[in-house]
């Protein structure tokens, strides 16, 4: 295929894509569901499960091998953009704070964990299977306790913003116990990648010791020496749009060259960027990074969908799925549960709302999942299943609000920052909760 050939398919192929995600997303919204639901369901849709099937080979006329390396390209960077903002507004913050989001955050991320862990050990069999053969070994086991663990914050403000929970207790809970659940996510995750091609110690060792120089050379040595460029007199380059998202890139291709993925890269580079004097992140920067990531985001998704090949399942795949889900679901909901009512002896209902909110995975799942099937930990059939967990979690949390939701008439609940009323009359400690307002542009 020549260049020119290759610019128009990849063109084409842009154009199909985010006409139907968005068109997919708004129609998950009319549902009140999270957009990321029906961005999903396009690349689904678009890719090898059902276009695939079309006669023709409309599927191939549209999708060439030869452009699938350019749209994953194009996704990655999107995904690099949208992550350096998520770390650049990452309050570390909450991590320090005691109280109630301390021990619901510890346990919404532990005993996932724990679980996840669990169910491999205990049905190994199913999972090698499921994973084409691969060794069930300890990257296997801890990178699926960490896929059992993520809740995605953006998703989450998505779907308080539209249950109509912004600014009430459980979900200011929620949002904070979140943020810091994906704060504690991502350095697992990298532990468990680094040791994925190489099992030995060495090797292993090695690596850690490259990945810790470098975030000390970002935190001593690119930190100070950025604030020192951007608040100059007379600086150079008074916009700073350009600085964070040559740092966001050069960032991400320095983890990528320590083997690891770009996303660690976009993380820690959002997190040593600069604020303002306030401490605050820069609207600035955000604002048009979210934008021109959240235009590609939907690439990601249907990129994403499009890598879940329905057709290849096996019919004893069904029973792992629900082993997957059962586990994925009670873990969640029963740690959120229990820890909300231990720690904030709040009524049973908002601690159940609080172990509902805490279940949503979508857009970080997905990027978790896709790391994954990148490295090799798992293949395309265990993706697939992960793929549909991450779906039917996320959609089920709408449905499950609904009971569970005290209207704002029916109980008084305090607002966001003021903490929720608890059984005796005390007030619990709720960190600094991230606005559940500032979602990300294409809110997924």
């Amino acid at each position: 295929m020549s260049i020119d050939s290759a610019v128009t398919h990849v063109v084409a192929a842009l154009a199909m894509v985010i006409a139907a995600s968005s068109a997919l997303g708004a129609a998950a919204r009319k549902l009140r569901q999270p957009p990321v639901i029906g961005q999903l369901v396009a690349g689904i849709a678009l890719g090898p499960s059902l276009l695939g099937m079309a006669p023709g080979g409309v599927y191939e006329t549209l999708f060439p091998d030869q452009i699938k390396p350019i749209l994953t390209s194009v996704a990655q960077v999107a995904l690099v953009l949208f992550l350096f903002a998520v770390g650049y507004e990452l309050d570390l913050g909450q991590l320090r704070n005691r109280g109630a989001v301390t021990v619901i955050s510890l346990s919404g991320f532990v005993i996932p964990m724990l679980i996840g862990a669990g169910i491999v050990l205990l049905y190994p069999g199913g999972f090698r299977s499921a994973n084409g053969g691969h060794p069930v070994d300890a990257t296997f086991i801890l990178y699926m306790a960490v896929a059992l663990s993520i809740t995605a914050v953006p998703v989450l403000a998505s779907i308080i913003r539209d249950q109509g929970l912004a600014g009430t207790g459980p979900a200011t809970i929620a949002m904070a116990a979140a943020g810091v659940i994906d704060a504690l996510s991502w350095p697992v995750l990298a532990i468990a990648l680094i040791g994925g091609e190489n099992g030995s110690v060495g090797a292993w060792a090695e690596k850690v010791a490259l990945l810790a120089a470098y975030v000390l050379a970002m935190f001593l040595v690119v930190r100070p020496a950025l604030k020192w460029w951007m608040h100059r007199p007379r600086a150079l380059m008074t916009n700073h749009v350009p600085v964070a998202a040559a740092l966001a890139l050069a960032s991400s291709w320095a983890t990528s060259a320590l083997g690891l993925h770009v996303i660690f890269g976009a993380l820690l580079a959002g997190i040593i960027m600069p604020r303002q004097s306030d401490g605050a992140p820069d609207s600035q920067v955000v604002r048009p990074l979210q934008e021109t990531g959240g235009l590609l985001l939907p690439v990601f998704f249907t990129i994403s969908g499009m890598s879940v090949r329905l057709g290849g399942l096996h019919g004893s795949d069904l029973l792992l799925l629900l082993v997957i889900c059962a586990a994925a679901v009670v873990g969640k909901v029963a740690a959120g549960s229990l820890s909300a009512r231990g720690a904030a002896r709040m009524p049973w209902r908002d601690s159940l709302l609080i172990g509902v909110l805490l279940n949503t995975r979508g857009l970080t799942e997905l990027i978790v999942l896709n790391v994954g099937l990148q490295a090799g930990v798992i293949g395309p059939r265990l993706y697939a299943l992960l793929v549909v967990m991450a779906l039917l979690t996320t959609a089920a949390a709408g449905p499950l609000i609904g009971p569970l939701h005290r209207p704002a008439g029916a109980a008084p609940a305090e607002r966001a920052g003021t903490g929720t009323a608890t059984g005796d009359g005390q007030t619990p400690d709720t960190g600094q909760a991230p606005a559940v307002d500032a979602e990300p542009t294409p809110q997924s």
